[in-house]
This record gives C-alpha cells, sequence and structure tokens, in this order.
C-alpha cells in the first residue's frame, strides 16, 4: 500500500505542477496556478500520515517506510527547486520568458553546485530524522534493520553530492578561450 500511495504521489506531483503552468501560462490565470502548486505539500503530509498510521497499525518497518521518508525529503528539500527548474524551462518554450540559465564555468559555477549540493544533504537530513523518527517509534520490538540501512544510503548520499560540488571548486571548468580576429598570416608572421 505504501509504495503504491508513493506512486500517486509521484504522478500527483506532476499533474499538479503542470496543471499550474497550464493555469499560469495558457489559462492566463496566475492566483488559480498559486493555488493549485501550493497542494504539492498536501501530497507530502498524506504520505506522511499514511507511513506513520501504517507503522502503528503494527506494520513490520520495511525498505517501503523507508522509501516514502527519503520522498518526502527530497519533496520537501528540492521540492520548490524542481517547480522553479520546469517553470523556467516551460516559460521560455511557451510563453516566450528568458532561456534557462546556469552557470557553466568557474566559480559560479561551484556556488551552484554547492547550492544543489546543499538541498541534496537537506533531504538526506530530513529523510535520515524521519526515518530516526520512525525507528524511536517502533522501539525495540520492531525489525529496524531496513530503517537503518536508508540512514546509511542518506549518508552516502549526501557524501556524493559534497564530493561533486568540491570536485567543481577543485577543479573549476574554465571557459573556452575567445578566439581573437581572424589573422590569414602565416603563424610565426603574427608574432612579428
Amino acid at each position: 500500500m505504501i509504495v503504491t500511495l508513493i506512486i500517486i504521489c509521484e504522478v500527483g506531483f506532476w499533474l499538479l505542477l503542470a496543471g499550474g503552468l497550464a493555469l499560469r501560462y495558457w489559462a492566463k490565470m496566475p492566483r488559480a496556478s498559486i493555488a493549485v502548486l501550493l497542494c504539492e505539500p498536501i501530497l507530502e503530509v498524506v504520505l506522511f500520515v499514511v507511513t506513520a498510521i501504517d507503522l502503528r497499525n503494527g506494520a513490520e518497518p520495511d525498505w517501503k517506510h523507508g522509501l516514502a521518508a527519503v520522498y518526502i525529503g527530497y519533496s520537501v528539500a528540492l521540492g520548490h527547486y524542481t517547480i522553479k527548474w520546469v517553470d523556467v524551462r516551460v516559460a521560455h518554450r511557451f510563453a516566450g520568458g528568458p532561456p534557462p540559465s546556469t552557470p557553466k564555468y568557474g566559480v559560479a559555477r561551484a556556488i551552484h553546485e554547492w547550492k544543489i549540493a546543499a538541498r541534496w544533504i537537506l533531504a538526506g537530513l530530513i529523510a535520515m530524522a524521519l526515518l530516526q523518527g520512525a525507528i524511536l517509534y517502533v522501539g525495540d520490538d520492531g525489525d529496524i534493520g531496513s530503517l537503518r540501512g536508508w540512514q546509511q544510503r542518506m549518508l552516502w548520499l549526501i557524501g556524493i553530492n559534497v564530493i561533486i560540488a568540491a570536485t567543481y571548486t577543485v577543479f573549476p571548468k574554465k571557459a573556452p578561450a575567445v578566439e581573437s580576429a581572424k589573422d590569414d598570416r602565416p603563424s610565426f608572421l603574427s608574432k612579428l
């Protein structure tokens, strides 16, 4: 049941996003668009409540409960960013908005990567906190190995994102050199 609800929440997320953006750009109803997009967090609340009820009713904690925590962590930490990311692209493609811009080189790219890493770190920490809450809720009576396994995966997620951001900091990608005016003279003459 939890897996089905996670799938329903994911599909619901994209349907609400598509509906909200359709209201904004095609129906020209920005207030209705905001109202639809503000319904997104309701999905996570429903998933959280159903997962807690499932555990309270004696369900053995397993990978499904861990996946629910990870999904909620992602939605809380990266849901708004995902909506903005899609919004900019839809505005550009269908409403004449400016093209999406992501820094590609140097310090600006490193800062961008650290911001993304911070969002993923927050998602991992939220998931770990929810998992710890489930572990405390279940207590010593239940098998919590699966939930602990999800916590370890979140530590891996955090570590990988820190490594990616650090790589862009230590080895920044350099902008391509701008070619000077073309000179038809042979290269040895251009140095004279």
